[in-house]
């Protein structure tokens, strides 16, 4: 086994850009490339060096010996600790060079290919309280920083607020954040003080047990707000009377689901939800396009900037009303009803069948007959038989998770041959990767970056391909 190398220090290294999960990059004067925790794009510090791999070096910021002229004061009282929002001490005019940058660079370094016309990165108008969905943990214990590690505090508190980055079993107290809307802050505050009240135990994740285990808070531009609560016990009395309390303290809510997790993670989208107030869903509105959202829907976080972003697609896509058009990996629909209207016929593929389901009833209550939706993962629906039934392509629209394309749809799309191909990204790296495989037949003709979410690292991007012309 080899032996684990000593940190060590590397001085004076001007930071240039941002990288992934919040770390700023730059090279020391030997031209190795860095990633940072602890600072922002034109700082120069001192870097602690703690992993040497294969063409980079990982460190953290130390000294500081010059700051950047794009710092800011960040204005929650949690950041830094929380994790959540790792730019806010970038101004956001900084935040979106660097996002851009982030993109030019994935298409030159990976993807290796022209762009005929880059547009510059689609910033928010609004960069607090955009989200429309929140998580957050109930735990007996609390994320304590190094200073309070050093005293006699004890972390045996009962705490609700956001999981601390790598550290499963301890949850940061959340007293306000800046991510969603009022009345977020006192839902989930009063959601806490109420458990305390009713003397619930609230969940030990390395002990797995306890009572109260998660929330969620989704509210809509419309002013629609779905609770959903998570608990690991399924005793209906303290289920009925903490949800009687939140219904006394808020009720305007518009519904409040729950379901009973008793496994050792998080996850409840594999769960049945239980409605216990209210309709069971809410509906939000994208421009045109109404849609219901249940608790176990696939939404955009970011209503706002959800409607600019297909706005982006709709404009590529160049649609006439005469098109067939394919919607890969279309999750509830939300692209292919945004574009049923301005197109012949929608055909959407998605692996989730809960978000099949969404999309067909949204196709419903927005009356849109043109559209039909799959559910499977798109490497198997995607055949030859699948064009034949439904017709070739006149556009194709994408839009896959983090790692991109499978290369079975890569190859399925090239022997498609659409003459347009609208590619919608979380993720530049895959979206480059694939671009540079589609450019055996495909060239870019436009690309617009999208901030979705201001303050992280977190970028979209749209890209506009079409056939080589023969």
């Amino acid at each position: 086994m080899g032996r684990r190398r000593k940190p060590f220090l590397v001085e004076k290294v001007k930071m240039t850009g941002i990288a992934d999960k919040g770390k700023a990059v730059g090279r020391d004067e030997e031209g190795r490339v860095m990633f940072v925790e602890g600072a922002v794009p034109g700082d120069v510090v001192d870097v602690l060096i703690i992993k040497k791999k294969k063409g980079f070096l990982m460190g953290q910021a130390q000294t500081v010996h010059e700051l950047s002229v794009d710092r800011v004061e960040a204005f929650c009282e949690h950041f830094g600790v929380c994790g959540g929002c790792k730019w806010q001490n970038l101004s956001y005019d900084a935040q979106l060079k660097h996002k851009e940058i982030v993109v030019r660079n994935a298409l030159q370094r990976i993807g290796k290919v022209n762009v005929e016309v880059f547009s510059p990165i689609l910033g928010a108008d609004e960069i607090k309280m955009y989200r429309n969905k929140l998580e957050f943990a109930f735990s007996n214990k609390r994320w304590l920083t190094n200073e309070e590690l050093k005293s006699d505090v004890s972390n045996r508190v009962d705490v609700l607020g956001f999981h601390k980055a790598g550290v499963f079993d301890k949850v940061l107290d959340i007293k306000e954040c800046w991510l969603q809307q009022d009345p977020s802050n006192a839902i989930r505050n009063a959601s806490k003080e109420i458990a305390t009240e009713q003397g619930l135990d609230f969940f030990d994740m390395r002990d797995n047990k306890g009572f109260i285990r998660n929330m969620f808070v989704r509210i809509t531009d419309i002013g629609e707000i779905l609770l959903i609560y998570s608990f690991y016990e399924n005793d209906q009395e303290k289920i009925k009377t903490y949800l009687n309390a939140i219904l006394d303290r808020f009720p305007h809510i518009t519904t409040i689901c729950y379901c009973i997790n008793a496994k050792v993670n998080d996850y409840v989208m594999d769960l049945e939800m239980h409605t216990y107030f209210g309709k069971g869903y809410i509906e939000e509105q994208l421009n045109h396009v109404r849609f219901k959202i249940g608790p176990k829907s696939f939404f955009q976080t970011n209503t706002k900037q959800a409607i600019r972003l297909f706005d982006v697609v709709v404009d590529f896509a160049g649609l006439t009303g005469q098109e067939n058009v394919y919607d890969l990996y279309t999750g509830l629909g939300s692209i292919g009803l945004y574009v049923a209207r301005n197109c012949k016929q929608i055909v959407g593929i998605e692996e989730i069948p809960e978000a099949i389901e969404d999309a067909k009833v949204n196709a419903d209550l927005n009356g849109i007959k043109n559209a039909i939706f799959y559910a499977g993962d798109v490497k198997d629906i995607l055949t030859d038989e699948f064009a034949e039934k439904h017709g070739k392509p006149d556009v194709l629209i994408t839009d896959p998770p983090r790692a991109g394309m499978h290369p079975k749809v890569v190859e399925m799309l090239l022997k498609l041959a659409a003459p347009r191909l609208v590619y919608v990204s979380c993720n530049p790296a895959t979206q480059a990767r694939d671009i540079q495989l589609l450019s055996e037949k495909y060239d870019v003709l436009k690309l617009r970056p999208v901030d979705m979410f201001p303050h992280t690292h977190h970028i979209e991007s749209v890209a506009l391909l079409e056939l080589k012309k023969q």
